[in-house]
């Protein structure tokens, strides 16, 4: 069976263009050119993923993204932005983006994009089983990074993709300082164009999710270097 992609996007070329390349690759589609339609469409049917451009008219894009969280929507969505536009990658991580693509793009990235972002979220419909021999315990904290997922004390804890990816790295190298630079490479590669404010955003997301009931690990910040990931001492753990 396709897996189902909406794109809600108001410039009919570039829909055009989305919607005729993923559809080659194999992607059921369907097409919305109001930020309004979008939800409706996205509340009203499952879909696999949701690529949402900012700008649109009537409700932009981060309102959509905004509500589509509210009311418990979990779809994996990636934002589309123009160049350089920072604060527009950082504001669509905060309300739950999974990605961002900038425009222009080419059709390599788009699909590059899209088919990294299936593979880590599937919206609950496929799971991997975790490999015996692949999982990291920390005290109450468990780690299994063939599903991408984290769980305290038997709970799953939400994560987005990029989160998981932060932590399972500073999991690697417990008490050595990580800089920003390094993390940014590692986590979002080489040509990664945004700044370090989006590592930020998504160390204390990831700190405040840590929080909720465990004792098992601490982020701190190296203040202008980057994080150290601290796992108290006399906790068990295993790799």
């Amino acid at each position: 069976m396709s897996l189902k992609i909406l794109i809600v996007e108001d410039e009919p070329t570039l829909a055009r263009l989305l919607s005729y390349n993923l559809s080659q690759d194999g992607y059921e589609i369907a097409v919305a050119d109001h930020g309004a339609e979008g939800l409706q469409l996205a509340l009203r049917q499952p879909f696999d993923l949701i690529i949402l451009d900012i700008m649109l008219p009537g409700m932009n894009g981060f309102e959509v993204l905004k509500r589509l969280r509210q009311e418990g929507q979990k779809t994996p969505v990636i934002v589309l932005t123009a160049r350089n536009a920072e604060e527009e990658v950082v504001q669509g991580l905060k309300y739950g983006a999974d990605d961002y693509i900038t425009k222009p793009f080419g059709v390599a990235e788009l699909l590059a994009r899209v088919s990294a972002v299936l593979r880590r979220s599937t919206n609950g419909k496929f799971e991997a089983p975790a490999a015996a021999g692949n999982v990291i315990s920390v005290g109450e904290l468990t780690i299994y990074p063939d599903k991408y997922e984290v769980t305290i004390s038997g709970e799953l804890i939400p994560l987005r993709p990029k989160e998981f990816e932060v932590l399972l790295y500073l999991l690697e190298h417990p008490g050595i300082v990580v800089t920003r630079d390094n993390l940014m490479n590692i986590v979002w590669g080489f040509d990664y164009i945004g700044g370090q404010r989006t590592v930020d955003v998504h160390v204390s997301s990831l700190r405040k999710k840590l929080e909720l009931g465990q004792k098992s690990v601490q982020i701190e910040s190296i203040r202008g270097v980057g994080y150290k990931l601290v796992i108290p001492k006399g906790l068990p753990s295993s790799k």
